[in-house]
Formats: structure tokens, sequence, C-alpha cells
């Protein structure tokens, strides 16, 4: 590991927490010029493909998951740790399988993960994973919290 002070290659730990769910926190020292600095380590994954509606295929991108998520959830009672839980659900269930996953199958477990958190953000969600386009799409999506008064408040907040 480099010193950012210095760039020398030679630190040595002085302290390893844990830093999250998938991440070490190690606090070093540069053996050269004396300067402590912080750096994480994130478990690498061994994360799959993912194919897109048009047959291509890209690497699994954790950051666009969590953007995607994070903007559904914007301006909603929903905590960034919520929203990394939801990534980390997704994770759990598409790491660990094949080594391809649809847009579909991302799609719908996140949709899944964001149900019983936020029915805001989980209509937000399925209006672009869905590709509503106009108000039946709208009411269509909605149709099974129309009939049950308890979630209709939820929808309002």
């Amino acid at each position: 590991m480099n010193c950012p002070a210095c760039q020398h290659a030679d630190s040595k730990v002085l302290e390893t927490r844990t830093g999250g769910h998938d991440a070490i926190r190690r606090r070093r020292e540069c053996r050269e010029c004396g300067h402590r600095f912080t750096t994480m380590e994130r478990i690498e994954l061994r994360l799959p493909l993912v194919v897109k509606k048009d047959g291509t295929r890209e690497p699994f991108d954790r950051e666009k998951l969590r953007a995607g998520i994070a903007l559904a959830c914007r301006k909603r009672p929903v905590s960034a740790a919520a929203v990394e839980q939801v990534v980390r659900t997704v994770l759990d269930r598409l790491v660990g399988g094949a080594s391809e996953v649809s847009t579909e199958d991302v799609g719908q477990v996140v949709l899944d993960a964001l149900q019983p958190l936020d029915l805001v953000a989980y209509v937000r969600f399925a209006s672009v994973y869905k590709e509503v386009q106009g108000a039946k799409d709208f009411v269509d999506l909605l149709s099974p919290w129309l009939d049950d008064p308890a979630e209709q408040g939820d929808a309002s907040a």
C-alpha cells in the first residue's frame, strides 16, 4: 500500500476493524515518513455478468445498482443504511449462482426488497423496470394496494 504523503510502498498495519458487511478497515502507518492513513478493503465477490434486454452482456456494477435504488428512495423516509441493505440483499441472492443473470431477474429482486421498505420507492423503481408508459400501467402496478386501505396511507406519505 503506497503512502498518500510520500508514495513509499511499505506501511505497517496498526489496527484492523470490520468496516461493514463486506469491508475491512485498516489503520496504517508509513514506515518511511510516519504518516498515518486509513484503508478500506472490500471482499471481492464473484459477480455474474448481466444480460441486458438486447442480449449484450456487461459486468455487474454494484454502484450502478446502489444509484438506481437510491434514486427510487430519494426524498423518502429511507435511510442510507436501508438502501445498502437492499443492495446487500440483491447481491446475496445473485452472487454464487449462475455466471450470468438477466436484467429482469435483477429488477425483480430489487422490487422484492423495496416493496416492504417503501411503496413509493417500489413504484418509482417499478415504473422504470417495467417500462410504465401511461396512467393505465400505473393503475395496474398499484392495483394490489388499491384494495387495501392500510396501504393507501403509506402511498400518500
